[in-house]
């Protein structure tokens, strides 16, 4: 996979890109990491990327030239003129956005079947309209808060989307297991020592019983998802018996709550 990102500020970015699983990812060659002062493609002497808004308002507006010609450098395409190589897979163009949709897992897993990615982060007070038109295939929130600009929530996309990448973890079964990837929040993990403290690592977890620890393990799953995430729970399909499980399990917490 290749991923570029469009920013004004590229010198945040090598310390996220170079250590950690991302380093790893680059040094096996699984994925290419880069980002881009977009300013170089500006297409004027003063190398200005902003101007004030049409219509008059506050603050500074993005400019169309220096996106548009950035994205046509990196894919060499002239996308004015449609001279787009029809052999190769069109990148997937994302706009962090306050106004984009909210990234959730659902959405990494399907940026992570992509050839390419292409991030624009904005630090200004809005873009300009035509590169949201006619340009950006996606926009992408990471919640609702206010940042300076979309380098730190491109970071976190990337991060969650080139961790499912095929060979980047060092365990397959870690991204698939992760919370939100099975719909629910993940169970407790425990390593040695198995007492600390006074505190036990649960039995079932000793027993070698691989069975019986699967089934603890959803349980708690879907415990943990109840308590903390209930609206997870209205997209998960359970079965007849962990059903009744739950909901045991909801009558007994309500019981001790009341004896308290």
């Amino acid at each position: 996979m290749k991923v570029d990102v469009l920013t004004l500020f590229p010198e945040m970015f090598p310390g996220v890109f170079e250590t950690s699983i991302l380093g790893k990812a680059q040094e096996k060659g699984i994925v290419s990491l880069q980002a881009i002062n977009f300013r170089e493609y500006s297409g004027n002497k003063h190398g200005q990327v902003d101007d004030t808004p049409y219509g008059g308002g506050g603050g500074m507006v993005l400019k169309p030239e220096p996106i548009f010609n950035a994205v046509e450098s990196i894919t060499g395409t002239d996308l004015e003129n449609g001279a787009i190589d029809p052999s190769k897979k069109p990148p997937r163009i994302i706009l962090m956005c306050p106004q984009g949709e909210t990234f959730t897992q659902k959405k990494a897993e399907e940026l992570s079947k992509e050839d390419h990615l292409i991030f624009i982060c904005g630090h200004y007070e809005g873009y300009d309209e035509r590169i949201r038109e006619h340009l950006v295939t996606d926009e992408i929130s990471t919640g609702d808060y206010v940042l300076t600009g979309g380098e730190l929530p491109a970071m976190v996309v990337i991060d969650s989307v080139v961790r499912l990448l095929p060979g980047v973890l060092g365990n397959e079964t870690s991204a698939i297991t992760d919370s939100f990837s099975t719909g629910l929040l993940e169970y407790p993990h425990y390593t040695r020592p198995a007492e600390y403290r006074g505190h036990k690592v649960p039995d079932v977890l000793l027993s070698g019983h691989h069975r019986n620890i699967d089934l603890w393990r959803r349980q708690q799953s879907l415990w943990r998802t109840y308590t903390r995430r209930p609206d997870l729970l209205e997209h998960t399909e359970m079965t007849k018996k962990e059903k009744i499980w739950l909901e045991q399990q909801i009558r007994e917490h309500e019981r001790n709550n009341e004896a308290e």
